[in-house]
């Protein structure tokens, strides 16, 4: 796939070239072996009758989408060649591919990965209100980027969406990222005119994200129902 950068912005130095080499190390740091605990914990209250799907940005190779598609079809945008294949390997599911406009399109039976730039993607690819799944996509953007996905998530969701996300907060100044800290009050100020309810939280502190170590006297991790 063509290492477009994700958007043209100054500054942003997280961008899709680094993303495609975090995906030739052996064992990314971000990706999980299990279903995150807190997807089946908060499920029940943020799905909706009127949710035609989930869609999983920058997914990755993520279990969670196994388990997702037991309830909803799954769409997820990731930019690297490699995840999308390695998760239907990995999960013994039959697959096609085909190209279709912007997209290189991996697709199985409940689920659909397409590959490119999620900043590509239209209104017109989604099936209707759809339930967004947001694991460790905004806490892997710097500042300026988050602010820009969070801006065009909002452009492409039809009225009726919900967003599930996880966000993650420690001191900014003992850790750089990605995950990058983002605090509460930069998700009320990012999603301001939508109805927010923190639904969990987890204590990570002395635990580490995912595979990465994090030596940081706090580490929490947030579960957040997004209505818009």
């Amino acid at each position: 796939m063509a290492k477009a950068t994700f958007l043209a912005l100054e500054s942003v130095t997280v961008d899709a070239e680094f993303w495609l080499e975090c995906w030739q190390q052996p064992e990314p740091g971000f990706h999980l072996d299990q279903v995150h605990p807190l997807l089946p914990a908060c499920w029940s209250r943020v799905w909706q009758p009127q949710h035609m799907q989930v869609l999983v940005p920058l997914c990755g190779k993520s279990l969670d989408m196994r388990w997702l598609q037991q309830h909803l079809p799954v769409l997820g945008v990731e930019l690297a060649e490699r995840p999308c294949r390695e998760f239907f390997a990995e999960n013994r599911l039959a697959v096609q591919h085909q190209q279709v406009e912007n997209f290189i399109v991996h697709q199985s039976d409940h689920i659909s990965l397409l590959q490119g730039d999620f900043f590509q993607l239209s209104a017109q690819q989604l099936s209707g209100p759809c339930l967004v799944y947001d694991r460790a996509a905004l806490i892997a953007l710097p500042e300026l980027m988050r602010l820009r996905y969070v801006q065009h998530l909002r452009r492409l969701l039809p009225a009726g969406s919900t967003i599930l996300l996880l966000s993650l907060e420690y001191p900014p100044a003992e850790k750089q990222g990605p995950p990058f800290t983002v605090p509460a009050v930069e998700v009320e100020q990012l999603f301001h005119g939508c109805q927010l309810e923190l639904l969990a939280i987890r204590n990570l502190t002395g635990q580490g994200f995912a595979r990465r170590a994090f030596v940081t006297s706090f580490l929490l991790e947030k579960a957040w129902r997004i209505q818009l």
